[in-house]
């Protein structure tokens, strides 16, 4: 391997942890960015989970690619592992990224495992937006966790009209 890349589809985006070289925005295809995941902690409880983000199978997603100095490439990839496989709901994958001009990457990235018991599945935004609004746990309101995640999404200039709609749904659930 030339070169490594990381590829972010979520608070890895704005809040990497890590040092890198070089941020570019990057496609991958074959998978979306979903509110797949239970949270049985950080944003809910096992008797009422929140959600957070995985990638999941299908579409595309638009993210965050990170180029890793070969002197680090130990360094982050222990450092992802430890954040990312807490509780083994994602698997760490190859992908294929582009980057406009068409210029293609291999990069590491973490999909939800559709076998763990953590993955929640599909959900429609109107369920989706019911479980975020309901949930809380240690750090806080699941909803703050959606609200927080567009607010990033949009100052990077990514547009995710699916979680567009799940906080206009949780609004409207707030207002009920």
């Amino acid at each position: 391997m030339d070169e490594f890349w990381v590829f972010g589809y979520g608070s890895l985006m704005w809040n990497p942890g890590f040092e890198f070289l070089e941020r570019v925005d990057a496609l991958v295809h074959g998978y979306r960015r979903s509110l797949c995941v239970r949270s049985f902690v950080h944003r809910g409880t096992r008797d009422s989970p929140g959600l957070v983000l995985g990638l999941d199978r299908g579409g595309a997603c638009r993210g965050m690619a990170f180029r890793i100095s070969p002197d680090k490439w130990d360094e982050v990839i222990d450092y992802l592992r430890a954040r990312e496989l807490v509780t083994n709901v994602y698997l760490e994958r190859r992908v294929r990224l582009q980057f406009a001009g068409g210029r293609r990457v291999e990069a590491v990235t973490y999909v939800a495992d559709r076998d763990h018991e953590q993955y929640a599945g599909t959900l429609d935004a109107f369920e989706a937006a019911r479980v975020v609004h309901e949930a809380t746990g240690q750090s806080g309101p699941n909803d703050a966790y959606v609200f927080n995640t567009l607010a990033h999404l949009r100052q990077m200039g990514i547009r995710d009209q699916w979680l567009e709609q799940v906080v206009s749904e949780v609004e409207r659930l707030r207002a009920a």
